[in-house]
């Protein structure tokens, strides 16, 4: 990790400070160097590189996401939060793949008005995943920015040689799983905005939540491979993504709107008339796992589900039609047109929070 330039981080006031009042070294030291564990890896932060050893038999699955303050957070969300965050979407990816987390790389550009209080928060937001995920930082860099905030995470996770999960696996006649609940994610947005009038408190803080601390499923991941076809994470919308799945895949999908599981807290969002259970199909950053298994792994799927304590639901089948994703909607009728999801450069389109 390239130390914090010496016009980035001082001490004093706890702002951004000027050049002579900075000890680059000390913040990488008091903040970041705990994280790394004494991993091997991570040579104490001191070096330009971490060097991992790789294990006979299994091969190394990498993954990146950028979050930029009023894209993928809110801008006063709190700096713990914002950092748990950064770790757990990355951390998706790698469940959907079928890997076990092994070390992280972050990248973080800090607008110049950062204090110091924020960067310990934000330091001991990233301690508490790591703890929780166990895994450690072995490197990265961090720069002073203008801003926005801006930040990125290279997650680096090991599967059995040829194991790993594919998008491109899907098979026609598989059926369509998905893990936990759709529709949180992009309702705790709104929820965090203070746009769900009418809904109780309880509600509010739980959707809100939903949004600012995903469920990266870490133990699901693994466990589905010999079951699941084809996997991947629903970031962008279940839409979006299964569309992606079948793309690479070269097969269709048909889901059954009525099928998609639903928070208590999504279905009464729905019922109050405040969002359509439609657009909760095209909603963003639920990190659930999107999966496709033959229908002769139903049971096992199902009794994996309930050996995790965690809902797996089926929501339609793989077909012939390559490329297009069909939603029958509660009446029996396919549901024209399908929104779709998320997309960073879709003309006219923001997403800023």
């Amino acid at each position: 990790m390239s130390p914090v330039p010496s016009d980035s981080v001082g001490s004093g006031s706890g702002h951004l400070a000027e050049p002579e009042a900075v000890d680059e070294f000390a913040l990488i030291a008091d903040l970041f160097v705990p994280l790394t564990g004494g991993h091997p890896a991570a040579r104490g932060l001191a070096d330009d590189a971490a060097f991992l050893v790789a294990e006979p038999g299994t091969e190394t699955v990498l993954t990146v996401d950028a979050m930029v303050a009023g894209v993928h957070f809110l801008p006063d969300d709190p700096p713990d939060l914002i950092a748990r965050k950064l770790i757990r979407v990355n951390l998706s990816d790698l469940a959907a793949k079928g890997a076990e987390p092994v070390a992280l790389l972050l990248a973080a550009a800090f607008p110049h008005d950062v204090t110091a209080d924020w960067l310990r928060a934000f330091a001991e937001g990233l301690r508490q995943d790591l703890t929780t995920y166990d895994t450690v930082l072995i490197g990265g860099d961090t720069v002073a920015t203008p801003g926005p905030l801006t930040l990125s995470l290279t997650a680096i996770g090991r599967v059995a040689a040829g194991q790993g999960l594919p998008r491109s696996g899907a098979s026609v006649g598989d059926d369509i799983w998905v893990s936990g609940t759709i529709g949180d994610g992009s309702l705790g947005l709104r929820a965090a905005r203070g746009e769900l009038n009418g809904l109780s408190a309880a509600d509010v803080a739980f959707l809100a939540d939903r949004y600012r601390l995903p469920r990266p499923r870490i133990e699901l991941g693994p466990r589905l491979i010999g079951l699941a076809g084809a996997s991947m994470d629903v970031s962008d919308g279940l839409i979006q993504d299964l569309g992606h799945l079948c793309r690479a895949s070269g097969v269709g999908a048909r889901i059954e709107m009525a099928l998609v599981p639903l928070s208590d807290s999504a279905s009464r969002a729905v019922d109050f008339g405040l969002v359509t259970l439609a657009s909760l199909l095209s909603g963003g950053d639920d990190y659930e796992v999107l999966f496709t298994a033959s229908p002769r792994f139903a049971e096992a799927v199902a009794a994996l589900g309930g050996s995790l304590g965690l809902p797996l639901t089926r929501i339609g089948a793989i077909v012939a039609h390559a490329d297009a994703v069909t939603v029958i909607d509660p009446a029996g009728s396919p549901l024209v047109p399908v929104e779709g999801g998320w997309r960073h450069f879709r003309a006219g389109q923001r997403r800023d929070v």
